[in-house]
């Protein structure tokens, strides 16, 4: 039985009016945006007064009311999360479960992402994180694979491996994803005024790419990811960013999580949970289960000049 949507309840918003609000199981906080980053103040006086207001980014006139109040579980993405940390404690106060997509590169020298933290301190934040709540919660992603006159497939790997040395014991996960350039305006403006060449990986380099990074990983021994690509790459699965067997090895003793994951009154049945609750919304390889992402385009300060979020 396919996912039909979330419950609907009636909210009392803060003005006092009554309002018709969606109540998501699964949050996303933000395939949009950095909200850990940029706006964890925000976050967290939503989550404390019960719900959000979202606005359809390619429709400004439709707007939705989300409610908080079934919620179980939140997948936070984030480039430095080092701001929420400090709110953590609020959160699990609250019993609500959550993870973290860790997006940890390293394009220093090119410039890419002229404004996230030195990379050393980011490496720290993620070290602090994972302490804080299991390397397993904390999925690492180098995110995404951009080639150049001096960015090689052999440069990408031995910084690759850098970063797998210093995360060492700090997640059990690495999930890449391939640029794509040509099919986002914006990305392509930005990077054709920097003269370093910067392309999209041919299927062939893919292959090569992945080949030699499956060899190093023997070296890690995390699991392998891409992040929807069409493409098989061998050794290396697909992705399932909001990840259901994730979300029920980690938190396999809350009973409406499970229920949800699993079966139950929305789910008969002992349908899998990548079919019953893919996300139909996603690209078709995405292997993502449905959330309710909460961000808004265009209010991340990263800057990067190759994100196609970025206005």
């Amino acid at each position: 039985m396919a996912f039909r949507g979330w419950e609907k309840l009636p909210i009392r918003i803060e003005t006092g009016e009554m309002v018709e609000a969606i109540a998501p199981v699964i949050v996303s906080a933000s395939r949009a945006t950095d909200i850990p980053a940029f706006h964890a103040e925000w976050f967290m006086a939503r989550l404390r007064a019960g719900y959000v207001q979202w606005r359809n980014p390619f429709n400004s006139s439709q707007m939705q009311y989300v409610s908080f109040s079934k919620t179980r579980a939140i997948v936070f993405w984030s480039k430095n999360p080092a701001p929420l940390l400090p709110h953590l404690s609020e959160i699990d106060a609250l019993g609500i479960n959550y993870y973290f997509q860790f997006t940890l590169n390293d394009y220093e020298a090119e410039g890419l992402e002229p404004s996230v933290p030195p990379l050393a301190k980011r490496i720290e934040t993620f070290r602090r994180l994972a302490s804080r709540i299991g390397p397993e919660r904390v999925v690492w992603r180098f995110d995404p694979l951009v080639l150049s006159d001096q960015l090689t497939v052999e440069v990408l790997l031995e910084r690759i491996g850098r970063l797998a040395g210093a995360l060492r014991g700090c997640t059990r996960r690495l999930v890449i994803s391939f640029a794509d350039i040509e099919c986002y305006r914006a990305a392509r403006r930005r990077l054709s005024r920097i003269s370093a060449g910067y392309r999209e990986f041919a299927p062939e380099e893919m292959d090569e790419f992945a080949a030699r990074l499956v060899e190093r990983n023997k070296d890690w021994g995390l699991e392998l990811s891409a992040c929807a690509e069409d493409s098989e790459l061998a050794g290396i699965a697909k992705s399932r960013c909001i990840d259901g067997h994730l979300l029920a090895s980690c938190f396999g003793d809350d009973a409406e999580l499970m229920e949800f994951l699993g079966g139950g009154t929305l789910f008969p049945g002992d349908a899998p949970v990548s079919a019953a609750l893919k996300h139909r919304g996603q690209r078709k390889a995405c292997g993502c289960i449905v959330s309710k992402d909460i961000g808004a385009y265009g209010t991340c300060q990263h800057g990067c000049l190759y994100c196609y979020a970025c206005r």
